[in-house]
This record gives structure tokens, C-alpha cells and sequence, in this order.
């Protein structure tokens, strides 16, 4: 902002409600000069709406996928191309909208933009939602469905196969970004995955760096993670898996120098600081600071893996937020992701602030 948007700002700040006019007398600029900084301090996300509403502040908002989960686990030992007999459920899911829920259990304050349809399953999913997380920012789509996930497990809780039915985001423009810019301008971070279109990727990546609001990235496959730009300047993290990784740095990876080679290799496009996770055998950092290691995961018994990498970024953001440092943010992520792992639910409905501490002290003391 300039001096005169500055003055502008503060003004509105104490009288929400004050004119143009009013302002243009207590500035000394003209009312069309008003109008234009009005309208500048909107398109910056620093006031919204007619009567200059200022957006309320938030830790966190996460942008991107919210969905119906369905998981059908085999009680046997899965056999193709026959009948498996199995049992299913069905939750809220969306690797966006499961970030938040782990979040808001955590007590931060986040909120979630997102996309579903004028359906039945948009209305419940936002609904089991809104208990954790401000969902003001979403939006409703009337012409689309509400976005499915289909995971078939096998009787081990080990994910077979996954079908997603995403279509919906498909219809996300750059113009909705601009419209709702007030909810990243308001937000200490922004957690970004990657269900959007790639032109709306870029334009969120863009103007997060612009704005100076620190950026999370975590893709939600490898197919999707090839609608991320080539250069990544101004992301602060982003963790990925093991084949998001090798798409992102365009390398396989075999051995435990190929996942620091990887993450060197993304860290070039711009990024701050890289997570790759390695499944049960924990996750490796990087940082431009030169931070490195490995961290390996304590043993647990797993009810399903479903949710666990969701769940697993939101506690390396919540103890980033909370001032940790990049290991201790790291090993606090696989504390939140293990107590997933350990629930038949996406996110685990025993989950909180007390609860993780105490899983982090046993694991890590």
C-alpha cells in the first residue's frame, strides 16, 4: 500500500461505515481519487464488500478439494477380476477440506475454500464441516455435483486402488480467486493443494508471493502435481510423497541421496523448504537454510492409511505456526499423521491439541 491507501485504510478502520465523500473531505483528494483507492484496497483483499467490511483475520486458510469419501475394505485377502466381500463407509474427505478439520481440532483458527454442488452431499459435507472450520470463503455450485473418493482397501487397511470424481473443480476460474482474495489476504498462511486448474494454481502462487503471505503446497497426486508451475518463487513449503517428488524434480528416486536430490533439485524452482514423505519410513527435510534430515516414524498399528498424509502437513504447519523448528514441526506432523493411521476415520475424531503433545512426547521424548 501507498501512503494515501494507507491513510484511507485507517480511516475506514475507525468508521466502517464512513462515506467517499467523508473521506475525500479528510484526505484532501478528490472523490474519484477516493473511488480509486477504494477500489485498489479491494482488489488487495484489504476491505471487501459495500460497507467496507474488513476480512476477519485468520491462522490459516486452505484452498482446494472437498469431497464425499467412501472406503470399501475387503475382509479377505483381495482378489482381482472376482466378488470380494467387503464392508464400506462414507465421510468427508477433500485433501484441503481434511487439513482444515485437523487443524480446527487442533483449536486453530482456519478456514477453507472450496467448491461443491447444490446437492445433498455439498449441504452434509459443509455441515460435518463448519463444526471446525469457517467455511464462509467456499462456494456453492449449482450446476455441478459435489466431488467423490472412492478408495477400495485391502483387508490389511492397505489402499488397493482409489477412484476420484473431481470434475467439479474443473469449473474454478481466476475470477472466483479475485472475487474471495480478502479471505488469503486476511490469512497468516495459506495451505494450497492441488485440485484446482493450473492457470488458478499459478494465480494463487503468484499473488501469495506478491502479497508476502507465506504459501503451503501439498500436491494430491502425481498427475495433479503436473498442473504446478516451473517456477515455485515464494512458496514456503511444500510437501509431496515419494511420486509427487519424482515428478516435481524430474528424477527417480531409488536411494535416501535421491530423495535429498530431489528435494534440492525443487527447491531450485523456488520453494523454502521441502518435506518428502517415504511411508512407513518416515519423511526427509530440506530447507534453503541448509536444514536437512530423516526422520523415522515410530511403529504403530495401522487401521487405515486413509487421511494419514493430510493430517501429517496439517501438524508440520500448526508447530510451524506455533514457532517450531523444521524438525520439531516435522516430527509433531508424523505424531498427527500416527494417530490417524490408528483411526478408521479420514480424521480422527479423538484428536486434539492434549492428544497430540502427549503422542508427541511418547514418540519423540
Amino acid at each position: 500500500m501507498n501512503e494515501k491507501e494507507m491513510n484511507i485504510l485507517a480511516l475506514i478502520q475507525e468508521n466502517p461505515f464512513i462515506s467517499q465523500v467523508e473521506l475525500a473531505n479528510k484526505t484532501g483528494l478528490s472523490r474519484s481519487a477516493v473511488a480509486g483507492y477504494i477500489s485498489s484496497l479491494t482488489k488487495q483483499g484489504k476491505i471487501h464488500g459495500r460497507a467496507y467490511v474488513l476480512p476477519k483475520k485468520k491462522d490459516i486458510l486452505c484452498v482446494g478439494g472437498s469431497n464425499i469419501d467412501r472406503k470399501i475394505q475387503s475382509i479377505e485377502k483381495l482378489q482381482t477380476g472376482t466378488s470380494n466381500p467387503a464392508q464400506s463407509s462414507q465421510s468427508c474427505g477433500g485433501v484441503a477440506r481434511n487439513i482444515a478439520e485437523n487443524l480446527g481440532r487442533l483449536g486453530t483458527d482456519v478456514s477453507l475454500l472450496t467448491a461443491v454442488g447444490e446437492d445433498h452431499e455439498g449441504s452434509w459435507l459443509m455441515k460435518q464441516t463448519e463444526c471446525f472450520v469457517d467455511i464462509s470463503p467456499s462456494q456453492i455450485m449449482a450446476d455441478y455435483t459435489t466431488g467423490t473418493y472412492t478408495a477400495v482397501l485391502d483387508n490389511e487397511g492397505e489402499m488397493a486402488i482409489a477412484l476420484a470424481d473431481m470434475s467439479i473443480y474443473d469449473n474454478i476460474y481466476q475470477e472466483l480467486i479475485e472475487k474471495k482474495w480478502g479471505h488469503f489476504a486476511s490469512s497468516e498462511m495459506v495451505i494450497l493443494d492441488t485440485n484446482f486448474p493450473a492457470d488458478v494454481l499459478e494465480q494463487i502462487i503468484i499473488r501469495c508471493e506478491e502479497d508476502d503471505i507465506p504459501l503451503c503446497i501439498t500436491p494430491v497426486s502425481s498427475p495433479k502435481v503436473k498442473k504446478l508451475p516451473q517456477q515455485l518463487k515464494g512458496v514456503t513449503w511444500l510437501i509431496a510423497n515419494r511420486d509427487e517428488a519424482e515428478v516435481l524434480s524430474g528424477i527417480e528416486i531409488e536411494t535416501e541421496g535421491d530423495f535429498f536430490k530431489s528435494a534440492e533439485l525443487i527447491m531450485e524452482k523456488g520453494v523454502e523448504k521441502v518435506v518428502i514423505t517415504r511411508g512407513d519410513k518416515g519423511l526427509i527435510f530440506f530447507t534453503k537454510k541448509g536444514e536437512a534430515g530423516v526422520i523415522l516414524p515410530p511403529k504403530v498399528k495401522v487401521a487405515d492409511v486413509t487421511g494419514a498424509g493430510d493430517s501429517l502437513v496439517a501438524g508440520i504447519i500448526y508447530a510451524h505456526l506455533k514457532g517450531m523448528s523444521v524438525e520439531d514441526a516435522c516430527k509433531i506432523g508424523i505424531s498427527c499423521s500416527n494417530l490417524t493411521l490408528q483411526s478408521y476415520d479420514t480424521v480422527n475424531p479423538k484428536l486434539n491439541h492434549r492428544r497430540l503433545q502427549e503422542t508427541f512426547q511418547e514418540n519423540f521424548s
